[in-house]
């Protein structure tokens, strides 16, 4: 079974930096895509970040130079770092697996980011 669990979620002021992690059960996670979404209430998950089993990595323009996403296979987990945050970067950031063959994707529960002063 798969399951996914974010945490590092929280309120910061505008200008500051957060690190979400999301931590996967499971062995397969060193062979899966990894992706970071986020959602605001009213609006479609958005997709913010990508990164392949070999460590490739994509960003949505909105985060570029601003957003790290990385992994680290021996703990089964995936990070993004978050730094220059801006209030239009408040939402709920979720963390998703892809499965490598059956191509089903499992989501962790979401953790919420609040950019405010």
């Amino acid at each position: 079974q798969v399951q996914l669990v974010e945490s590092g979620g929280g309120l910061v002021q505008p200008g500051g930096s957060l690190r979400l992690s999301c931590a996967v059960s499971g062995s397969i996670f060193s062979i899966s895509v990894m992706r970071w979404y986020r959602q605001v209430p009213g609006k479609e998950r958005e997709l913010v970040a990508a990164i392949a089993s070999g460590g490739t990595t994509n960003y949505v323009d909105a985060v570029k130079g601003r957003f790290t996403i990385s992994r680290d296979n021996a703990k089964n987990t995936v990070y993004l770092q978050m730094n220059s945050l801006k209030p239009e970067d408040t939402a709920v950031y979720y963390c998703k697996l892809t499965h490598p063959s059956s191509r089903r994707e499992y989501w962790g529960q979401g953790t919420q980011v609040t950019v405010s002063s």
